[in-house]
């Protein structure tokens, strides 16, 4: 019998340990010159302007997750008309998403992440109605919301990073979200189940229309959704994907139109190898997630604890504690091996952790190879941020990321549609990943080539620094 209070307590030992050794990133040393000293300052303040807004905007995705099912049930719907909003709510990503997402290169980043705000806040009221259509159109600007969660948000930041001349910080920026999202993430579960709980049981105060109970988690997110959109109004600066751009009247001009930067961003694509390939192994590793999101329930209770309840909360808890720990782990080898060496090790250990679900038949083993997993999530958030932030062209990143999401909601919908048993699902994820790692490989070799031996840079500035490899007509 597996037991998850001593790997839980395990893991948080680890995660403390290597978070402290990582914290060196927050103090100033007395070695430090005064231009080091001035940009580490500017950094922490470009970081008090980020992480708030998007901490809100995860919390809010956070609280909604766990009751989304459970509302629909209680609403007294079946498995197949549940099924038919998830996969409405995944297609709506896919394809509206894709449009919408990529405007915000166009109409401002800072605009988008508010629209953002409203979009997402809107899914949520749709939850007190309990009439399909409703609930429908809720789903479908959920997955709109998704799409502009999952590009808008880096966009600004890594545009940031470069207006401010802190490139050398951007993986760093991106480690410290991961970890104050993990965070958020077991805060949301605790404060989501408290709220739920304590409004039980859900009401109607008119005919179709409820309140309390599960939908008191919706009202939270909504909460913070009208938090995030504010401090992103009132905090934040503007950026745009054209950085020729001028701003003149509160109008920016010198911007094609946003349908054609669309196209653009699809022809970019397809053109660039380097850009492909950072798409299809995003794609490879987040649709890995998606599939362990939905199998690791029934994968641990077919198992050995099969006739045991287990303590999902506990559970959770633990995958967030070693996500946190990836993150850390991330900032302090960064500090010595290449971001795309660190991609290599990252989809390698990920890969083989979902081999050893697949096959191993103890749960014990399949529980620590879960966490080993959420520990290369850790790391493949400030990887892939990094990555994409050298690779991706600036004028058109918020449409290419939308764009990345397209071949990931397919996967996700395939995950949905088929009924794949948590042993076949596993296999995949392995396939998949051992795929991520050797074209991630491939990208190693060819940034390698481009950038040349008389390219002499840190470890971690080597990537950071390169600018977005794009060739009119690139072929090889």
């Amino acid at each position: 019998m597996t037991n998850f209070t001593l790997i839980f307590i395990v893991f948080v030992l680890w995660n403390a340990a290597i978070t402290l050794r990582s914290s060196g990133l927050w103090k100033t040393s007395t070695s430090l010159t005064s231009t080091d000293a001035a940009e580490l300052a500017k950094w922490k303040t470009l970081l008090r302007k980020y992480l708030p807004v998007y901490l809100l905007a995860t919390l809010s995705d956070w609280l909604q997750g766990p009751y989304v099912y459970a509302l629909y049930a209680d609403y007294g719907y079946s498995q197949h008309s549940i099924a038919i909003l998830f996969v409405a709510g995944f297609g709506s990503s896919m394809i509206f998403g894709s449009f919408i997402g990529g405007m915000a290169d166009w109409g401002g980043r800072r605009a988008f992440v508010v629209i953002f705000a409203l979009v997402y806040a809107a899914s949520c009221f749709t939850k007190h109605f309990k009439s399909f259509y409703i609930l429908m159109l809720g789903r479908l600007l959920g997955g709109v919301a998704t799409s502009l969660l999952f590009s808008v948000f880096d966009a600004w930041l890594i545009r940031a990073h470069s207006d401010a001349q802190l490139k050398q910080y951007l993986g760093k920026s991106f480690s410290w979200a991961v970890f104050g999202n993990s965070l958020v993430a077991i805060m949301a579960g605790l404060l989501a189940n408290k709220a739920a709980s304590a409004t039980m049981p859900m009401v109607g105060f008119r005919e179709g229309v409820f309140i309390g109970g599960y939908l008191t988690p919706f009202d939270l997110a909504l909460a913070a959704l009208v938090g995030c959109g504010f401090l992103a109004a009132t905090t934040w600066e503007e950026n745009y994907g054209d950085t020729d751009s001028a701003k003149e009247g509160g109008e920016v001009t010198g911007k094609a139109q946003w349908h054609d930067g669309l196209k653009n961003a699809l022809t970019t694509t397809i053109r660039s190898t380097d850009i492909l390939l950072c798409g299809i192994i995003s794609s490879l590793f987040e649709g890995s997630m998606y599939v362990f999101v939905f199998m690791w329930t029934p994968a641990l209770t077919s198992g050995d604890d099969e006739d045991t309840e287990l303590p999902f909360g506990l559970i959770f808890s633990t995958f967030m504690v070693c996500c946190m720990a990836g993150s850390s782990i991330y900032s302090i080898l960064s500090e010595k091996i290449k971001g795309e060496q660190l991609g290599v090790l990252c989809f390698a250990v990920a890969s083989v952790s979902m081999a050893l679900v697949a096959i191993s038949p103890s749960n014990t083993l399949k529980f620590l190879a879960m966490n080993v997993f959420e520990m290369t999530v850790g790391m493949y958030w400030p990887i892939m941020g990094t990555m994409k932030g050298s690779i991706v062209p600036e004028s058109m990143r918020a449409a290419i990321y939308n764009l990345y999401r397209i071949p990931l909601n397919f996967i996700v919908l395939f995950s949905l549609l088929t009924d794949l048993t948590p042993t076949t699902s596993f296999c995949l994820n392995a396939t998949m990943l051992a795929t991520a790692a050797v074209l991630q490989i491939v990208l190693m070799k060819r940034r390698e080539l481009h950038l040349g031996a008389s390219h002499q840079a840190s470890p971690q500035s080597e990537l950071e620094d390169a600018r977005p490899l794009v060739a009119k007509d690139e072929s090889v």
